[in-house]
C-alpha cells in the first residue's frame, strides 16, 4: 500500500495550524470542486484527495495518529530500507468509524467513484460519509436561481440626485431606487427577484445595469464635471461675475481681470456625487469661452479702433 502525505496534498507544512490546512482545503476544494470541472478525472481526484487530507488533519485524533504512522514511514526511509516492505498492519484500524465529509457524500457527489483511498480506509476505517451543512450550502449555492440583466437609462441629473426605476417582475410593479453616482456600467442589484431557485433554496437577483445618456452641458470624467461658460469680452478684460450652471442650481463665479480664454476655474465640490462615499463630491471645472461683441456701431468701432492705435502703433482708424 502506498503511503499518502497529506501534507503535501494541501501544500501545507507538518506544523500548520487548523485554521491553516482550512484555509489551503477551501482554496483547492474550490478549484477542483466537480461543479467547476465537469468531466475532469484529474481534478476529481485532486478535489478526493484535499478532502481525504482535510478529513484527517483537523481531526486531532486522526492527525495524531497520522503523524505518529508518519513518522515511522519516514523513519523507515531515511534507513534507506524498501518503502515496499513497511509493515502498515500495526497501523489499520480495527473496525469501521464514522467519517465526516466536509463537501458531502462524495461516492454520491463523483457517481459511484468512490470517495476515499485504500490508505485511509485501511488507516482509519471504512468511511461512511455523512452530507454537512457546508455541503447543502455549496448544493444551494449551486441551485439557486439564474440572475438577471436589464438595461436602464438615465440621465446625467437623475445620476446626480438619484432617482428610480419601475419594473414588472412576475406580473407585480416593483419600484427599484438607484443610488446618486451611479455612472454608465454601474449594476443596481435587486436581490431575490430573478430566477426562481429550487424548493428550499434563494432566488436569483435581477441587475439593472445603467447607461447615462450624453449631457448637452456637462462631460463627465469620473466624479469630476467640465462645462464652458461664456465670458463676454468686457469681464474677461476687466474682471467681474458670471454665472455658471451646476446640476445643483447656478452659482457665481468671480473672473479676474485679463482672462484668456481657455482658462480653466475649479469649483470644488461641485461634481457628481461619490457612489461609495456618501458626502463625497468630485469638482466642476469650468472653461472660459470669450465672446465678442456682434453688430458694432460706429461709434464702439471708433473706440475699439482707438484702443488697438494705442496698443499697437502705426494703426490708424476713422475716429
Amino acid at each position: 500500500m502506498e503511503y499518502r502525505d497529506y501534507y503535501q496534498v494541501l501544500g501545507v507544512p507538518r506544523n500548520a495550524s487548523e485554521k491553516e490546512i482550512k484555509r489551503a482545503y477551501r482554496r483547492l476544494a474550490r478549484q477542483f470542486h466537480p461543479d467547476r470541472n465537469p468531466g475532469n478525472k484529474v481534478a476529481e481526484e485532486q478535489f478526493k484527495a484535499a478532502n481525504e487530507a482535510h478529513e484527517v488533519l483537523t481531526d486531532p485524533d486522526k492527525r495524531h495518529k497520522y503523524d505518529q504512522l508518519g513518522a515511522q514511514w519516514q523513519q523507515w526511509q531515511q534507513m534507506g530500507r524498501d518503502p515496499r516492505d513497511f509493515d502498515f498492519s500495526q497501523w489499520f484500524a480495527r473496525g469501521p468509524r464514522q467519517t465526516r465529509v466536509e463537501y458531502g457524500n462524495l461516492d454520491d457527489l463523483l457517481g459511484g467513484t468512490g470517495g476515499f483511498s485504500d490508505f485511509f480506509r485501511s488507516v482509519f476505517g471504512e468511511a461512511e460519509a455523512r452530507p454537512t451543512m457546508r455541503w447543502r450550502q455549496a448544493q444551494h449555492h449551486t441551485q439557486r436561481g439564474q440572475d438577471s440583466e436589464q438595461p436602464v437609462e438615465i440621465t446625467l441629473e437623475e445620476a446626480y440626485h438619484g432617482t428610480s426605476r419601475a419594473l414588472d417582475v412576475a406580473g407585480s410593479r416593483l419600484e427599484v431606487k438607484i443610488p446618486p453616482g451611479v455612472s454608465t456600467g454601474s449594476k443596481v442589484r435587486v436581490v431575490g427577484k430573478g430566477g426562481r431557485g429550487a424548493v428550499g433554496v434563494p432566488a436569483g437577483d435581477i441587475y439593472l445595469k445603467i447607461k447615462v445618456l450624453p449631457d448637452g452641458a456637462f462631460e463627465r470624467k469620473g466624479n469630476d464635471l467640465h462645462c464652458e461658460i461664456q465670458v463676454d469680452l468686457y469681464t474677461a478684460l476687466l474682471g467681474g461675475e458670471v454665472h455658471v450652471p451646476t446640476l445643483k442650481g447656478e452659482v457665481l463665479l468671480k473672473i479676474p481681470p485679463e482672462t484668456q480664454a481657455g482658462r480653466s476655474f475649479r469649483l470644488r465640490g461641485r461634481g457628481m456625487p461619490n457612489l461609495h462615499h456618501s458626502g463625497q463630491y468630485g469638482d466642476l471645472l469650468a472653461k472660459v469661452k470669450v465672446v465678442l461683441p456682434e453688430q458694432l456701431n460706429e461709434r464702439e468701432k471708433a473706440l475699439f479702433q482707438e484702443l488697438a492705435a494705442f496698443r499697437r502703433p502705426g494703426i490708424t482708424g476713422k475716429p
